[in-house]
């Protein structure tokens, strides 16, 4: 590993996406997303992403002049249709819409279309917490993941996104529906370690810490087993009706990540003038308990705010491989 500072390696990613004819605006705001996940301590969807994001827009799965439309509004439900543009700048768009309505009308719902990978979900739920929402927004996928009681990959892991504004500090649940994400489990291999819980299964059919054997099989276990499960294939069902889009088995078919559902759900929580004491509330009384020896307690989004702090001060740490990639771009 080594390490870069945020402006050298957005200034790679913005390299990279004006030499692919990305109009500038859009190649700030992707390389700005990109260096933000890479900050934040989220490698996978950060630096480590950025490689395949770009094949995708050299296979033309990803339209880069495209800008998502308004297909239909219901009160305080819009449904979008996102033109297979760049997944990022198409949730940045829509959950800023959906924090528009919900400013206006208390709630705000955005369903997305016809989008790509979103890269790092949490990054929709921090855009709304600063804007001083409470944010809830999921996704579909490819089926990367087995139902449970299967072999065979038949759900995504559809990450889901909780986050409530706080002054002190943001709290934001950023969850796949798999024990680990593929991402994750890309970090892992790449520093030649386990993971820290058994999160799927090998080729012989045993629970396995070994990311390698894990994505070679796709056999990745769910979150709650049975209950991940179950979710993951409710929050296909709300993406795909309320967005009218594809649901996760007709994303699978095309053998690409491509062409996915996204719902984008902002509230404004100002009907209680008192949700912050109430979230502080919750905060200490969660971690007043006494942890475990070596351990600390955390509420979502704290790690993630250290971690952006350290790597302001020291640099963000890089795989040097990784960070070859990007140079040979």
């Amino acid at each position: 590993m080594t390490k870069v500072s945020y402006p050298e390696l957005y200034k790679q990613f913005e390299r990279v996406l004006l030499s692919l004819a990305f109009d500038p605006i859009k190649a700030k705001s992707i390389a700005e997303i990109f260096a933000n996940n890479s900050l934040d301590g989220v490698y996978s969807h950060g630096l480590n992403r950025f490689p395949v994001f770009v094949d995708y827009v050299k296979k033309g799965w990803i339209a880069k002049d495209a800008e998502p439309t308004l297909v239909k509004s219901l009160g305080v439900i819009e449904q979008w249709d996102g033109q297979l543009g760049p997944g990022m700048l198409n949730a940045k768009i829509s959950i800023q819409r959906a924090i528009e309505l919900a400013k206006k009308n208390g709630m705000g719902c955005v369903a997305l279309k016809r989008t790509n990978h979103w890269m790092r979900g949490g990054s929709y739920g921090w855009q709304a917490a600063e804007a001083g929402c409470i944010g809830i927004n999921f996704t579909n996928t490819i089926a990367i993941m087995p139902p449970w009681g299967a072999k065979e990959p038949a759900i995504g892991n559809n990450p889901l996104i909780i986050a409530v504004p706080r002054k002190e500090g943001h709290i934001v649940l950023d969850m796949a529906m798999s024990q680990y994400s593929y991402g994750k489990m890309q970090e892992a291999e790449l520093k030649h370690k386990e993971l820290g819980f058994y999160s799927g299964y090998d080729e012989e059919g045993n629970l396995s810490k070994d990311p390698t054997a894990i994505r070679m099989t796709k056999r990745t276990l769910p979150v709650g087993m049975w209950k991940g499960s179950g979710l993951a294939m409710m929050l296909d069902l709300l993406a795909s009706i309320l967005s009218d889009g594809q649901t996760t088995g007709e994303v699978t078919t095309s053998k690409s990540e491509t062409n996915i559902s996204q719902v984008f759900i902002c509230i404004d929580p100002s009907l209680n003038s008192n949700y912050e004491d109430i979230a502080n509330k919750i905060i200490d009384y969660t971690k007043g308990v006494q942890p475990i020896e070596g351990e600390a307690i955390y509420y979502p989004g704290e790690k993630t705010l250290q971690t952006r702090w350290q790597n302001e001060k020291e640099g963000i740490p890089v795989d040097e491989v990784m960070w070859q990639k990007l140079m040979d771009l």
